[in-house]
């Protein structure tokens, strides 16, 4: 009689991108009016800018399969598959004030950024 074969137990990878409970209300609100056909948000970072990368934020109507996928409360987050390296153990936050609002990011692999904080590099 043979032993039964045992796999290790895997933990549950962490999220590439830690969402702040604003970030997350934020998304809620996003997909609560986005336009039709559009079935989450995704966060991904094309090269401008002063320092090479920058972050974006836009709706999308299909996922790709190389993406990051995070279910929210309110509505799928994905992290573009290619941005993942640039963004792990980042948390990414909503906040507003008087004369702004937006996304703001602590990103720990980001080396430097411009000067308006437009874009960062690693």
């Amino acid at each position: 009689m043979t032993a039964p074969e045992t796999r290790p137990i895997r933990k549950p990878r962490p999220a590439a991108v830690i969402l702040t409970p604003s970030a997350e209300a934020r998304i809620a609100a996003l997909m609560a009016r986005a336009p039709e056909g559009a079935i989450g948000v995704r966060l991904s970072t094309p090269r401008r800018g002063c320092s090479g990368l920058a972050y974006s934020v836009d709706y999308i109507t299909a996922a790709d399969p190389m993406d990051e996928r995070i279910e929210t409360p309110g509505g799928l987050f994905v992290i573009d598959g290619a941005s993942v390296l640039y963004l792990v153990g980042s948390t990414m936050d909503w906040t507003e004030d008087d004369f702004a609002a937006g996304f703001t990011f602590a990103n720990p692999n980001a080396k430097g950024s411009c000067g308006c904080g437009e874009s960062f590099t690693v």
